[in-house]
């Protein structure tokens, strides 16, 4: 699974970041940023509640590596 973010969408809400400090951060424009390539296994639950905690909807969810 990848995780994209829309960076138009972003807003800098922070909250893929308080679900899941592992897989995303912020970057100097105070948008969202992915810090993985590939989400590990183990932290696919809370990429999920990342993205559906996204008020923008800045956050897909890919299967595989496309």
């Amino acid at each position: 699974m990848r995780a994209i973010v829309d960076r138009d969408r972003c807003q800098g809400h922070n909250r893929c970041y308080a679900e899941a400090p592992t897989l995303f951060d912020l970057d100097d424009e105070l948008k969202s940023v992915v810090l993985v390539d590939i989400v590990p296994t183990d932290q696919e639950d809370a990429a999920r509640r990342a993205e559906r905690n996204c008020p923008e909807r800045a956050i897909t969810l890919v299967d595989g590596d496309g």
